[in-house]
């Protein structure tokens, strides 16, 4: 019989009789994959600085950028999640990879605002393929403990997203923007290994057969009505919608904030928010594996009111209290996603891809359509502005008391 990782073929394979088991190496490689990804991505909003004053650009127009990479993504997820639980592609995340490397180059080269547009249009493609199909094979990798293989999942991601402002602190803003080219080598590395994943994804399909034919611990079937069933859904998207457009608040111009309120650096604005993002990535691990033993509506109530009371208080302290309240608010906010798909997926079992392409989706949509809003604001009023509307989203996680308690309702 071959064990979980058969070194000798040089790929992952796995008997049936070991379909509930938690594989871990392919947990990690997607984990890794995610955070090289991430890294990838972040680059974008990290040289917003450098590109407004390359192209003279106005906030409108770094909304624009923002917008039309998140948009890109989040129309394609939620069709590749559904393409994919019909016709399982277990070589659609390397493909995908291809195209956030095509963006890279073409970002590192624009000359033009136009080509900008292009290029974060092209890794938002990439994005669109990796995220549902990551997440389908994260589930399928569970063995049963999917609100911990998502986080761990997550965490990769949200690592990989704080190493953004530090990288450009340190390589892009010294050396200029075309050295962006750099990292092509990444998306190689990441290329590779998704290649590997996809090759255990190809000899493992029947676990996803075991999911659809019988169900498993994590996807009983639910004791609520159809109509019960759709306004949850509608909930948790609003509260995605909470999340996320703070998130695309703070992704986009806390920078700006810092340095029209404090005069500080462009450096020293993005070591802030790399604190928050590397305070997101180390809270994000807890929502899942917290959420497996005491619900997953509970980990919504803290991670999306929790935020609440620092967010209110963030536009009206000092330089201090900011960078700390920031870090706060980032180490809470972080464990909501998590625990919001996997309850997601345990609301309708089966659509697993659907889903994951669902809510991936609408948060890069929502993400890029807030930031192009703000943007908007910004110029019409101030960042600071900004921020003190957007401290009040949070309060939306009030509505998570309308969620039902799955655990209870499980048959």
């Amino acid at each position: 019989m071959k064990t979980i990782e058969d070194q000798s073929a040089g790929s992952y394979t796995t008997p049936v009789a070991d379909a509930s088991k938690t594989v871990f190496p392919i947990l990690l490689a997607l984990s890794f994959s995610h955070l090289l990804n991430d890294t990838m991505q972040s680059l974008i909003p990290s040289i917003y600085p450098m590109v407004k004053d390359s192209f003279h650009l106005s906030f409108s127009q770094i909304g624009l950028i923002t917008f039309t990479f998140q948009v890109s993504a989040s129309i394609l997820q939620p069709l590749v999640g559904l393409y994919t639980d019909k016709r399982p592609q277990p070589y659609a995340l390397a493909i995908g990879m291809c195209f956030t490397l095509l963006g890279l180059v073409s970002l590192s080269l624009a000359m033009s605002f136009q080509v900008v547009l292009l290029s974060v249009g092209l890794i938002g493609i990439g994005s669109a393929v990796f995220h549902p199909e990551a997440s389908r094979i994260a589930h399928m990798a569970a063995g049963g403990r999917h609100g911990m293989a998502q986080s761990l999942f997550q965490v990769g991601g949200n690592a990989g997203s704080s190493l953004g402002p530090l990288l450009a602190a340190l390589i892009l803003l010294p050396y200029g923007r075309s050295k962006i080219i750099w990292f092509s080598l990444v998306a190689l590395v990441a290329i590779i290994i998704l290649s590997r994943v996809g090759h255990w994804y190809k000899n493992n399909m029947h676990r996803i057969r075991k999911k659809a034919g019988s169900g498993d611990a994590g996807s009983a079937t639910l004791k609520l009505s159809k109509g019960k069933v759709t306004l949850s859904i509608g909930i948790l998207l609003l509260l995605i919608f909470s999340k996320y457009i703070y998130m695309a608040s703070i992704s986009s111009y806390f920078t700006f904030y810092l340095i029209q309120k404090f005069g500080i650096s462009i450096q020293s604005s993005q070591m802030y928010l790399f604190a928050f993002l590397f305070a997101v990535a180390a809270g994000t691990f807890i929502g899942g594996p917290v959420g497996d033993k005491i619900g997953r509506k509970y980990v919504i109530w803290i991670s999306i009111l929790g935020v609440a009371p620092f967010a209110l208080a963030l536009p009206y302290v000092s330089l201090f209290w900011t960078g700390t309240l920031i870090c706060i608010i980032g180490l809470i906010l972080s464990s909501a996603f998590s625990a919001i798909l996997v309850y997601a997926q345990e609301l309708i079992p089966g659509k697993v891809g659907m889903i994951a392409g669902l809510f991936f989706g609408f948060a890069f949509g929502i993400g890029g359509i807030g930031s192009a809003i703000l943007g908007n604001l910004a110029d019409k009023t101030s960042i600071e502005y900004v921020f003190s509307v957007c401290s009040f989203l949070p309060l939306i996680g009030l509505l998570t008391g309308f969620l039902p308690n799955i655990e209870r309702n499980k048959g």
